[in-house]
């Protein structure tokens, strides 16, 4: 087995991948325990860099959405990392299996969506558009009281340029913020900007008076984005492609593996 250098490489190409992926897993993973149990050190820590654009992400119920989204992303990033090293490390036949099955499910359930977003462009399209309607009318607020969805929202539209998914009447659709929104027709971020960070308006009748040389109050976000989509396509594919490499080079490397310990331990025995 010693003398087999591809395996050999094959091995701790393995284990580098997967340890890379983990001490990133872990880190996230620990951020989002941190944030759950600790938030009050965060917005400590936080309010002490005068920063308007870190200032938005003090609000505890932002903090509190964060840290349940770092949690999951990073628990899945740790389990799947750890079976790929010490399946490799250990010389484990089981944990590769178990290892490279996952990365296989992982990978048709990537295919699987894009073909049907693909195939089904128009349905999609419908669907998505609901979707981030409902993130809107469940739980889009205010700035006094936002949460996580409010503070995404408020950044794409003022980074963007665009108000709502089709146009600012979507925000009337939203309890939180219809109660208390007072004499708002639109959110801030829906405004032409004198500081993005703070949100302020150029022109302070904007919020209750919008038109289209003081807002984009008319202009959706999701056609502005499928927009930004279109122009960076190429981009897209490319990223798209190389997390499609990795997959099946890490898929590769486990079932190979599992075939040469298998021999290795056969001759063994």
């Amino acid at each position: 087995m010693g003398s087999d250098c591809g395996v050999w490489l094959a091995k701790y190409l393995l284990c580098i991948f997967n340890f890379l992926f983990f001490v990133i897993g872990t880190i996230v993973l620990g951020t989002g325990i941190w944030l759950a149990v600790d938030k009050a050190s965060l917005i400590a820590l936080l309010k002490m860099v005068e920063s308007d654009q870190i200032n938005q992400f003090t609000q505890p119920r932002v903090i509190e959405q964060m840290a349940y989204v770092l949690i999951v992303i990073g628990a899945v990033m740790f389990f799947m990392s750890f079976l790929g090293y010490c399946g490799a490390i250990r010389e484990s036949r089981c944990l590769l299996t178990t290892y490279g099955v996952f990365m296989i499910l992982l990978l048709i359930a990537e295919i699987v969506a894009c073909g049907l977003a693909a195939f089904y462009k128009e349905k999609a399209r419908s669907e998505t558009k609901v979707f981030l309607q409902s993130t809107i009318s469940d739980y889009y607020s205010t700035q006094e009281n936002m949460d996580a969805v409010t503070l995404m929202w408020n950044q794409l539209m003022s980074q963007m340029g665009c108000c709502g998914v089709n146009d600012y009447r979507d925000f009337e659709g939203s309890l939180a913020w219809v109660s208390n929104k007072g004499n708002r027709t639109l959110p801030e971020a829906c405004c032409m900007l004198k500081d993005v960070g703070e949100l302020l308006p150029r022109d302070d009748d904007c919020v209750t008076n919008p038109s289209e040389s003081n807002s984009y109050y008319k202009k959706g976000c999701y056609e502005i984005f499928t927009e930004w989509i279109i122009s960076h396509r190429e981009i897209i594919i490319g990223v798209l492609l190389g997390v499609g490499i990795v997959h099946l080079f890490a898929i590769f490397l486990a079932f190979c593996l599992c075939k040469a310990f298998a021999k290795y331990h056969g001759m063994r025995l």
